[in-house]
């Protein structure tokens, strides 16, 4: 079995941040900039969305000191660089090589005849893509993809350049990870956000931590378990794998536990349900305390507030423990004991990632779990609520700011009042449409605003076909990676600024905004000069595109308001509800929180009451045609899910070491129980094959995979994503949410050889 680590944080940490620092070749800049890292009237940091305070000395995790030095790295490549590889020789190489070469420092086009990027003028490719669009037999032939990195600032402009063009074409990097997140939340309490605030954090006596890995996704959220664990508060995780990072804690910021002499316990509890077991967990939690705990009910709370209980408790009491059992793979007393802690204090919080939400049944789960808020009215009070833990920056921020593909009438409404043109109705394109609409070459034009598409999606030979189907792919990057060399035909790489770098514009360094996983909206300045002279900031570029596409057909100065984003935030607080004074609230410290009613017990769902959810137990995770394709394989069939490493940050691989893990220097590798090895006749470090078993007739195979020992529920099996994202079916989606099922894939694993 692989020897991880037995604590996350402490000197390890630093030492890997250190070596982070000396990688970047700008040790001395890279130094200041950390310092300035999430602070007020500093930047913010271009990795997860955690919240923080604004003060104190550092506000930094080792994954963000990563991210940033990543970011702001001396290297940059060009045209001498493009004209030495081919895209053919560049696609062949490894994501972590693509990205290590260094930032992109001038635009650049693809020449299909020669197979190389050549420099293009930013004034020429502006005239492209604005020459290209206004050829299209329809707007909606434009799918226009946001990473979660892209400022508020520059999602606005984004969205109003795109329908003002005519599109509702939205896809989003949301759309594949917390998309059930909304969906669900919107429906039970009206809000497709988190309820709770940082502070809830240091009030709440109970967290549930389901499906979350934090010392990896977002370690700046383990100060805040730590803080809680130091005060008495009870940590329960439900999390299919053992994480270091969810056992004990060194703060690297705290004397005593850098050098090793203290560690904090996180969970209280740990248990590890089978991958899609989380729905299970949750009614069985729900059946102790109707069945144990009736006392705890908030009776005052339900029938003032919710709808669909009467309904909910029949069909809490209509799934049987056997059900529960099976499918959660875990024992009823087992359950029964979460639910006697949950039910303990209303004074819980429920929290969840990526674990819980890419399964075909993501929206029931997390209904579900609101669902235990219910009982015991543990919502919209301090220190109680549900915190969906989002992953890019800004990703909340986008869907804020009208980069979603069904926006509401009232949206519509306020933008044809201020800007004076009819948005368009119909509903566009999420993630798993546009890559349809673009493998079937309904849609021509991809422009991606930060990302990177290939790399993310499922199904990565179906979209790579489908990226490289676009008769023009632009992407606005700072760094080179898999999407770029996927171009086929025609296709534009933009070279833009980092957070940490400077925005010179006409009216001086801008500041963007940023909104963080608890609904804080702040600002964000970089201090450090430009990586290259010909970089342009994400707002500059969409501004130009904008304005020479749209030409005197337009809404809006483009050029003005890429020569000052006040200008930008003016307009926002006119369409956004909750960004009145936009301007002035961002230059106060920390910023601003916009109103959450489901935090205030409002309701603002169709029914008007928080909806408890009365969908029976699903008797399959997946669908009955794979089923019976598993029931019919001759060989056993693991349940596997896709995962970060410790040195990766979503598509981004800084190394090649997952240091918690206990693996080294290596990413093709599968983790599996060790009794499942036995029952294999494999032994571990053995090269294994991993074949996606479904309902269709396309192989899906990756080979030569070495085979690790983990503590892992017997029947699931975890492999690195973007490495193992071809075994992830593309029709693979969630109900309602159309999110990738990354955590539920059914394989069959053979031996390639045995190491002696």
């Amino acid at each position: 079995m692989a020897v991880k680590s037995t604590k996350a944080g402490g000197l390890p940490s630093i030492k890997s941040t250190v070596n982070e620092l000396i990688k970047s070749k700008q040790v001395r800049q890279n130094m200041l900039n950390l310092y300035k890292v999430n602070k007020h009237k500093g930047f913010d940091c271009p990795g997860c969305a955690w919240g923080d305070e604004k003060d104190g000395t550092f506000r930094f995790c080792e994954n963000g000191a990563k991210a940033v030095a990543w970011e702001s790295t001396e290297m940059t490549i060009g045209a001498e660089f493009f004209r030495q590889h081919s895209v053919t020789y560049l696609n062949k190489q490894s994501d972590h090589w693509l990205e290590s070469r260094g930032r992109l420092a001038e635009p650049l086009r693809y020449n299909a005849a020669t197979d190389h990027y050549e420099p293009v003028s930013w004034d020429d490719a502006f005239d492209i893509i604005a020459a290209k669009l206004n050829g299209l037999s329809s707007p909606d032939e434009l799918e226009l993809y946001t990473s979660g990195r892209a400022s508020n600032e520059a999602s606005f402009v984004y969205q109003l350049f795109g329908r003002a063009f005519g599109t509702n074409n939205f896809p989003d990097c949301s759309n594949m990870c917390h998309e059930a997140s909304g969906i669900a939340l919107n429906q039970s309490v009206g809000v497709g956000k988190g309820t709770v605030v940082l502070k809830d954090f240091e009030k709440a006596d109970t967290l549930f931590v389901f499906g979350q890995n934090p010392g990896t996704n977002h370690p700046r959220m383990l100060n805040a378990l730590r803080a809680a664990s130091k005060r008495g508060a009870t940590i329960v995780s439900v999390n299919n794998l053992k994480e270091v990072g969810l056992q004990k804690f060194a703060s690297p910021q705290k004397p005593a536990e850098l050098l090793g002499l203290e560690t904090v316990q996180i969970s209280s509890k740990y248990v590890s349900p089978k991958l899609g077991g989380d729905y299970a967990v949750a009614r069985g939690m729900a059946k102790a305390i109707l069945n144990h705990h009736k006392d705890r009910l908030d009776h005052e709370f339900m029938t003032s507030h919710t709808s669909g209980f009467d309904a909910y408790a029949s069909a809490v009491e209509a799934t049987s423990w056997q059900s529960i059992e099976k499918q959660s793979g875990l024992s009823q007393s087992t359950i029964e004991e979460l639910a006697a802690l949950f039910s303990a204090s209303r004074k819980t919080i429920s929290t969840w990632a990526m674990g819980i939400t890419q399964h075909l049944y993501s929206v029931d789960t997390i209904k579900e779990i609101v669902s235990l808020h219910l009982l015991t009215g543990a919502l919209g009070l301090p220190g109680a609520g549900l915190s969906p833990v989002r992953g890019h920056s800004n990703v909340q921020g986008n869907r804020t700011m009208g980069i979603l593909e069904a926006p509401k009438p009232d949206f519509n409404q306020r933008m044809k009042e201020t800007f004076g043109f009819n948005p368009p109705e119909k509903p566009g394109h999420r993630v798993f449409d546009m890559l349809s609409a673009l493998h079937e070459k309904r849609s021509k034009v991809l422009i991606c605003l930060g990302g990177n598409l290939v790399a993310a999606a499922a199904d990565t030979p179906f979209t790579a076909t489908a990226a490289g189907n676009a008769e023009l792919l632009v992407n606005i990057a700072t760094k080179l990676n898999r999407t770029h060399v996927t171009a086929k035909q025609d296709a534009l790489l933009l070279p833009c600024l980092g957070r940490t770098e400077i925005d010179m514009q006409a009216t001086g360094n801008q500041v963007i905004t940023v909104e963080d996983t608890f609904s804080m909206v702040h600002g964000s300045s970089g201090s450090t000069p430009p990586q290259s002279n010909n970089l342009k900031s994400e707002t500059e570029i969409i501004c130009r595109i904008a304005a020479a596409t749209l030409g005197e057909n337009t809404p809006a100065d483009w050029l003005s308001l890429k020569d000052d984003y006040s200008l930008i935030r003016d307009l926002i607080a006119k369409i956004i509800p909750g960004f009145e004074n936009m301007n002035d609230k961002i230059a106060e410290p920390g910023g601003f929180h916009l109103y959450n009613a489901a935090a205030n017990r409002e309701w603002r769902n169709k029914e008007g009451k928080a909806l408890f959810n009365h969908n029976a137990l699903p008797e399959n995770l997946f669908s009955e045609g794979v089923v019976a394709k598993i029931a019919a394989s001759d060989t056993p069939v693991f349940t596997m899910q896709t995962l970060r490493s410790h040195d990766q940050y979503n598509t981004t691989i800084y190394g090649m070491n997952d240091r918690y893990r206990g693996i080294f220097g290596e990413r093709n590798i599968v983790f599996i129980n060790p009794q499942d090895l036995a029952r294999l006749n494999i032994r571990e470090g053995s090269l294994i094959d991993v074949e996606t078993v479904w309902d269709d007739d396309v192989t899906r195979k990756i080979s030569r995979f070495k085979a690790v020992s983990y503590d892992i529920p017997q029947g699931n099996v975890a492999a690195y994503y973007p490495e193992a994202n071809p075994l992830v079916p593309f029709n693979s989606v969630g109900q309602q949410s159309a999110t990738p099922t990354s955590k539920a894939v059914p394989v069959i694993i053979t031996p390639v050889n045995v190491i002696a």
